[in-house]
């Protein structure tokens, strides 16, 4: 996502690193090809324009803070500018009291049955009760998706033959007060901003359901088409806001950027893959930093306690810290891992300019699903006791898992290796001494007594004196052995 126009701004910032001050000559030099990154990735030219103005009024003759490069400075102001340009400044209110009518609209092909599916199951999450009305009935069999996205999600369809659609949007207000639903998401039909009579009766469903909010629903990678589509619509039915459905294949960013700068109608969901739980409430400072490279570690956080189980994943991490971490646990960090989404998009999130980086480096997914083969198809036993894995019963795993001897080996060797990092970073002082007395629980006898007596010693700021005292321990206990 954004790879394109992130590239580009990473060159040109490359180039701010020389100098202490930021002068209007060195300014004038980068704005230029800032101006035309912009361009490039498909973002409005009136808004490129007014970006990079506002950027030079706050830029030019700026002290470069103390140990901040003039690089970091420039980021910082082209990030606020940024974010200024795509946020809202009304927030998105979903009432507590009677239904809240949300209506989608938009071009044909952009995904609005999915999206409102996508959103009535991120409103159930969060604790709604959704009813999804199928008000598009010029697409043929639009009404059956709509029923079968209702019945993977649990959430039930209000549709309805010989009736128009304002009609059916009319009667969905009272149904739900009834049923007991506090947010109705009406699917409207896909139309054209020239097709007159589409646009009339898009225009009667709003005057008969009076809906709280009315989204546009479009393709981010049309780029500047969908911010032409958004200002069509908006002008015919004061748009709340837009979803931006596909924003995981758009390398340009372009509609992200400009659709708010435009048309006046805040970006409030963007869509991130075909899957029912891959649509997320829009931020315009995190958006800022993944164009920027910045990544987005709130949203990575976020993302990972939606699929994550809290308790799972601290057993995991006890285990690890305890030289009790098994292959059985290996493979719960490994289908955590793939929940989060691809594993690009997943780096592109890491913060300080890494994930831009990684990003960028030759990954391949599949390893992943070799791994995950691998270790299905050893036995429980092996799992928990990977030193049992001898030769024949590698070579038996590397048949069972279509994978190479050489493969299955280097699996062990990875998971081994990664015992052994945690292993010696267990020992050291700092963090991984606070995480080993978080989880000290977990651990026993001489591994509990050596986790608080570096605990103890690291408050008092005296490592030394804790050496010498497990060092004294451990001869005790071989005399009493002996």
């Amino acid at each position: 996502m954004f790879e394109s126009i992130n590239q580009n701004l990473q060159k040109v910032f490359a180039r701010f690193q020389r100098g202490g001050k930021l002068t209007d000559g060195n300014i004038q030099d980068g704005l230029r090809e800032i101006r035309q990154a912009l361009l490039d990735a498909d973002v409005h030219f009136k808004v490129a324009k007014d970006l990079i103005d506002e950027v030079t009024n706050r830029a030019v003759g700026e002290k470069v803070i103390e140990s901040v490069t003039p690089a970091q400075q420039i980021v910082k102001i082209f990030h606020d500018v940024l974010t200024a340009a795509m946020a809202s400044d009304k927030p998105l209110v979903i009432g507590q009291h009677g239904p809240t009518v949300i209506m989608l609209a938009g071009l044909q092909g952009s995904g609005k049955t999915t999206t409102a599916g996508k959103l009535a199951n991120l409103l159930k999450k969060r604790g709604r009760q959704p009813l999804l009305v199928a008000a598009d009935l010029q697409r043929p069999a639009a009404v059956d998706q709509l029923k079968v996205l209702g019945q993977q999600l649990g959430i039930p369809v209000l549709a309805k033959t010989g009736v128009t659609p304002p009609e059916l949007c009319a009667e969905a207000i009272p149904y739900a007060r009834a049923n007991g639903h506090d947010v109705v998401i009406l699917d409207t039909a896909g139309r054209l901003h020239v097709d007159e009579p589409l646009m009339e009766e898009v225009a009667a469903v709003k005057a008969r359901a009076k809906p709280h909010h009315v989204f546009f629903v479009c393709d981010a990678m049309t780029g500047q088409d969908a911010v032409n589509s958004a200002r069509a619509f908006h002008e015919r039915l004061a748009l709340d806001g837009v979803i931006l459905t596909k924003l995981d294949g758009d390398t340009r960013g372009g509609a992200a950027i400009s659709i708010r700068h435009v048309t006046g109608a805040p970006v409030r969901f963007v869509g991130l893959g075909e899957k029912l739980d891959q649509l997320e409430e829009f931020h315009a400072d995190r958006m800022a930093s993944r164009v920027l490279g910045m990544g987005d570690v709130v949203s990575l956080v976020e993302r990972a306690q939606s699929v994550v189980d809290e308790k799972q994943a601290e057993e995991a991490v006890t285990k690890l810290l305890t030289d009790e971490f098994t292959f059985e646990d290996f493979l719960f960090q490994l289908r955590s891992m793939k929940k989060l989404g691809p594993l690009k998009d997943v780096l592109a999130m890491l913060p300080g300019g890494l994930g831009a980086q990684l990003q960028n480096a030759p990954i391949d997914e599949k390893q992943l699903d070799r791994v995950e083969a691998v270790i299905c198809s050893m036995t429980r036993e092996e799992r928990l006791r990977p030193d049992v894995l001898d030769v024949a019963r590698r070579r038996r795993v590397a048949r069972g898992s279509g994978n190479s001897l050489d493969q299955v080996n280097a699996v062990v060797k990875q998971f081994a290796g990664m015992r052994q990092m945690m292993k010696q970073l267990k020992s050291q002082s700092g963090l991984m001494g606070k995480m080993a007395a978080r989880f000290m629980p977990g651990m026993s006898g001489a591994k509990q007594h050596k986790a608080q007596v570096i605990e103890e010693m690291r408050k008092k700021g005296d490592l030394l004196r804790a050496k010498r005292k497990l060092e004294r321990d451990r001869k005790k206990q071989n005399r009493r052995r002996r």
